[in-house]
């Protein structure tokens, strides 16, 4: 929406880069409307005029049928916006079943909304400044239509405005789909751009998961640099576009949980490359390829897509999903049952081989069945000859590969390759791999099955993307006092029971583990590891975003003996911890009661979901290693030796997206720092440059002391003593804070302070990483650092404008949590709640110390009373804008001294607060106060009428505007017109203006443009 007001307008502001943007899609073949040039009912957000080729479209249905389709489509009934926005997504990407009465008979037949396969056929439509009327009056900067449906929302935001961006085009798309709901029932997805940032997402998406498309033509090179330009042609283009809107956006539903998810380029790009090797592998010799999407990127939902465009590309084929473990095959089944309404067909969990081999024979097409690995041993048989059943390997390697037999030399008895298993039972089947690892450059029988690499989306692009965080890495080996000898122990016997072949070494195997489990068992080593585990979370973790942590024991008696060990240890945590593994019949009571139900176990998982919940430890085995996503898990304590993909998949679980997270910790105990580098050394070659050495000792701590350091110097000039912080005053400490406050706010350090606010933050980033490296010093340092830079991020216009009582809160909190203080600290010390109509509250404005820091809170009140004139009095605004520009230049000047500068800044809050209190003393409402502002305007107007007789006129102008104003008329010259003769017509029957003073009438019709136009 553009900005009105008096606001400094830039060479290329917001309506520059809306023509920028309206240009490309216009060189798409996109057709052009100007909002304003629309004769329509604004209550309605359709385009009615393409609306109409849905006729065209559906030309050999009745056109009955073709009304009763319309008419559903505009009549959604009752029904939340997520309701009705899932379905109208099945309307669009399926089509609208109707029944209808013609020529005596009941018919059916379905109405397609989009030609998906002439797209020609379909009408392509942007249209700028398209008003809807709903709770408000709403105009958003740019909406693209489709056969009418306003299937797009953007918001744009000037790129040289320092105090807009996508942020704040985020919370205007927010703002549209509570008061104009009905233009989002259309949405298919909505877009954000200021230039520099161009980013989509959906009706439910947070803003973090608004995510840029950064090639058109499906390669990473240059993803880095990506410009708005890609991201507009690298989606809008007419057949990139179609396939987005038909397959690539879904409703996942979780129980009462629904969550709209558009697919990000990278899995648009990789699905269609996948779909492509398998159309030519169902040709040639099965092989699809492998598809290899770093752990978090989306991989189970890049199989979602997969699956339902191929199964109409090749009209209806049965997949098999095939999992090595049963948990994993119940997670990635969810994950297909929540997106059941997408795939329009209910997956299907086969229980044993019998019921495999039913569910493949009793269908000839559809299905999407999921198995383990373990069914294709129970029998040799061939469970299907068909040749369009596509086979989903999940985790491509390691035990789903093997095509050759083997021989016990004791027995003689035959060992059949689990691969060689799964190729006899489904001869003519096409393989295709999903892997979140990379396969072993000496793994050759996993691209014996598959094939080579379809797409790889590595751990840098992804984090490059936003797609997921970096993980860092810390030793813990030392503070419980494992040797060395102790670790090379645990390094020699440790051998994956999974990766053997031969009996004999799964035997001998067994017996390693065995003693594995009396040296990691050890009560003294495990509360010594309990102990530093609860430390280090309580120093360290426990504050870090929702606290939630994961502890991954050895064994499932490790895992209740540490549980038990930490509830002793902290008593009150009994809601905080808990224990998720798998049980067994032949468990103690104790222990049942401990590890519960499955039902218990989803209530936990529930649970652990939840932020908000007291829940904030897991002690896990092997579940919730793979394939579980918790965004705000920040924290692995590992104390398990686990190797290659075992280990990345299992410390991907700290890598999600979430807001403010900068990177997820894993916390070793066992040692596995060699099996990390080693897992790693099959990554790409970046991945390893960035990623190869996770170490916070190494990285994350020497870029916190690389940003102390900045910090310090920046502040050299301010000259503060330490000491003063360090001690045990908090009200010294609180004048230190608010004192550099001071000192960056004023005018002559603005580089300074910009310079500051990002090195602090970049300090605050580093320091929630490496908190249990540094010193207590360091720690209470950079405590001093981050309180001075909140403090200004909230002082700052787009900082949230909170009250200095809000401020003072969170700077306690972040002192409590830095250095144990206790007690109150007031970084202003001038009271609890800020008012600028409080006379004693100014009163402690201009008694502050630190004067540069009450002028810059009298600004930032000020400015936000400016702000709301602007929009809605035109005099005052004038008025104010000009006196406050005038203060702020002599103040940056020096042409006043501080005293003075704040002396005239509450004056004018006094002149404000009278401003405000001559409505009530003159029996006007704000909006007539306004018009009696311009209506009084003249000097010596009062010569003339007295103050009755312009309160008068000044009622009867707004109830006359009220009852004729039409929405956007001031951009309409005849509605334009209409509404001068109005004005003009009620001012004659006052004699207003007076013959000597007719340029007051302009100023009137200002007012009445500002009022008609801050309606939308």
């Amino acid at each position: 929406m553009s900005n009105k007001g008096l606001v400094h307008i830039s060479f290329y502001d917001e309506d520059a880069y809306e023509e920028t943007v309206l240009s490309i899609l216009k060189d798409l073949d996109y057709t052009y409307y100007n909002g304003y040039e629309i004769d329509r009912d604004y209550h309605n957000p359709l385009f009615v005029n393409d609306l109409n080729n849905i006729y065209t479209i559906n030309r050999d249905s009745s056109n009955l049928a073709i009304e009763t389709a319309i008419k559903a489509v505009q009549d959604f009934g009752r029904g939340s916006l997520k309701e009705i926005n899932d379905k109208f997504m099945d309307y669009l990407q399926n089509g609208i079943s109707v029944n209808y009465w013609e020529d005596g008979e009941d018919k059916s037949t379905l109405i397609k909304l989009v030609d998906w396969e002439n797209i020609e056929n379909n009408k392509f439509t942007v249209i700028n400044q398209w008003t809807v009327v709903g709770k408000e009056t709403k105009r958003p900067d740019i909406a693209v239509f489709l056969n009418g449906f306003p299937v797009v929302v953007m918001e744009l935001k000037s790129p040289v405005r320092e105090d807009a961006d996508v942020s704040d085009a985020y919370n205007q798309l927010q703002k549209y789909m509570y008061v104009i709901p009905s233009l989002f029932n259309y949405n298919a997805f909505c877009v954000m751009s200021d230039m520099a940032k161009s980013k989509a997402g959906t009706i439910t998406s947070p803003e973090d998961r608004f995510m840029e498309w950064k090639t058109i033509d499906g390669s990473y090179e240059s993803t880095q640099w990506a410009d708005y330009h890609t991201f507009f042609e690298g989606m809008f283009e007419k057949n990139r576009f179609i396939d987005i809107l038909k397959n690539f956006i879904l409703f996942s539903k979780d129980g009462g949980n629904t969550f709209k998810i558009l697919g990000a380029y990278h899995q648009y790009f990789a699905v269609n490359k996948a779909i492509s090797s398998t159309l030519e592998a169902i040709k040639t010799d099965g092989r699809a390829g492998v598809f290899w999407h770093t752990q978090g990127s989306g991989k189970s939902l890049s199989m979602v897509f997969y699956v339902k465009k191929l199964q109409q590309i090749l009209n209806s084929p049965t997949f098999v999903v095939v999992t090595d473990r049963n948990d994993l095959d119940q997670q990635l089944f969810t994950q297909f049952a929540r997106c059941s309404d997408f795939l329009r067909q209910n997956p299907i969990q086969a229980e044993s081989r019998k019921h495999l081999t039913e569910l493949l024979n009793n269908r000839q097409a559809n299905g999407i069945f999921f198995t383990t690995m373990q069914k294709f041993e129970e029998s040799t048989d061939v469970l299907t000859n068909r040749r369009d059943v596509i086979v989903i390997s999940d985790e491509a390697h390691r035990s789903q590969y093997g095509l050759e037999e083997t021989v016990d030399s004791k027995t003689g008895k035959i060992k059949i390759g689990a691969a060689r298993r799964i190729r006899n039972a489904l001869p003519n089947a096409t393989y295709i791999g999903f892997t979140g690892t990379p396969i072993s450059r000496a793994d050759k029988s996993t691209r014996e099955v598959f094939g080579n690499y379809i797409d790889i989306y590595d751990m840098t692009q992804s984090v490059e993307d936003g797609a997921t965080v970096p993980i860092h890495y810390e030793s813990r080996v030392a503070e419980i006092g494992l040797d060395e000898e102790v670790l090379e122990e645990i390094d020699k016997r440790y051998e994956e029971l999974a990766l053997e072949a031969e009996e004999y070494a799964i035997q001998k195997s067994k017996k390693q583990l065995s003693k594995m489990e009396i040296l990691l068992g050890d009560p003294v080593i495990l509360n010594d590891v309990c102990n530093d585990i609860i430390t280090h979370y309580e120093d360290n973790r426990q504050y870090e975003l929702s606290g939630k942590a994961m502890i991954v024991a050895y064994s499932r008696p490790v895992a209740i003996n540490m549980y038990k060990k930490i509830l002793e240890l902290r008593p009150d945590w009994k809601d905080k911890v808990k224990v998720v593994m798998s049980g067994d019949n032949r468990d103690p009571p104790e222990w049942q009661e401990i590890i519960g139900t499955d039902s218990y176990k989803r209530d936990l998982e529930r649970k652990f979901k939840d932020d908000d919940d007291p829940m904030k430890i897991a002690i896990v085995v092997d579940m919730w290693l793979t394939g579980f996503d918790v965004p705000s898990l920040a924290t692995m304590y590992i104390y398990k030796p686990m190797k290659g993909h075992n280990l990345m998949q299992a410390i991907a679980r700290v890598n999600r997206v979430f807001e403010g997270k900068e990177g997820g910790l894993i916390v070793d105990y066992i040692g596995i720092a060699s099996a990390l580098r080693k897992a790693m050394s099959e990554y790409t070659e970046r991945d390893n440059k960035n990623y190869g050495d996770m170490d916070i000792a190494k990285h994350a701590y020497p870029e916190f002391h690389k940003h102390l350091a900045d910090c310090e110097e920046l502040l050299k000039d301010f000259g503060y003593e330490y000491k003063e912080f360090f001690g045990d005053d908090n009200s010294k400490r609180s004048k230190m804070i608010s004192s550099a406050v001071n000192y960056l706010q004023r005018p002559i350090n603005e580089d300074i302070k910009n310079d500051y606010l990002k090195e602090a933050s970049l300090l605050k980033k580093a320091l929630s990483l490496c908190r249990s490296k540094a010193t207590y010093d360091e720690r209470l340092e950079a405590a001093f650092f981050e309180s001075v830079r909140s403090v200004i991020v909230k002082l700052e216009p787009r900082g949230g404008n909170l009250s200095v009582k809000q401020i003072n809160q969170q700077i306690t909190e972040l002192l409590h949590r830095s250095i144990k203080s206790k007690g109150v600290v007031n970084v202003f010390d001038i009271g609890q709640e800020v008012s600028l109509f409080d006379p004693e509250f100014l009163e402690k404005v201009a008694a502050m110390k630190e004067e540069d820091l009450a002028i810059k809170i009298l600004e930032n009140l000020l400015s936000e009373q400016i702000r709301g004139y602007a929009t809605r009095d035109l005099v005052k605004s004038e008025e104010f804008s000009i006196m406050f520009q005038r203060i702020k230049e002599q103040y940056i000047k020096n042409h006043l001294t501080n005293i003075e500068v704040i002396n005239e800044l509450i004056e004018m809050a006094k002149l404000i607060r009278k401003s405000h209190e001559e409505g009530n003393d003159l029996g006007l409402t704000d909006e007539e106060l306004a018009f009696y502002h311009a209506i009084s305007l003249p000097e010596n107007i009062h010569d003339f009428y007295d103050d009755e007789t312009l309160v008068i006129i000044t009622q009867e102008l707004t109830e006359s505007l009220r009852a004729n104003r039409t929405i956007d008329w001031q951009k309409k010259e005849k509605a334009r017109a209409n509404m001068r003769r109005t004005i003009k017509r009620l001012l004659r029957k006052y004699d207003y203006p007076p013959n000597q003073m007719k340029e007051a009438l302009d100023k009137v019709l200002a007012q009445c443009e500002l009022w008609a136009d801050e309606a939308v």
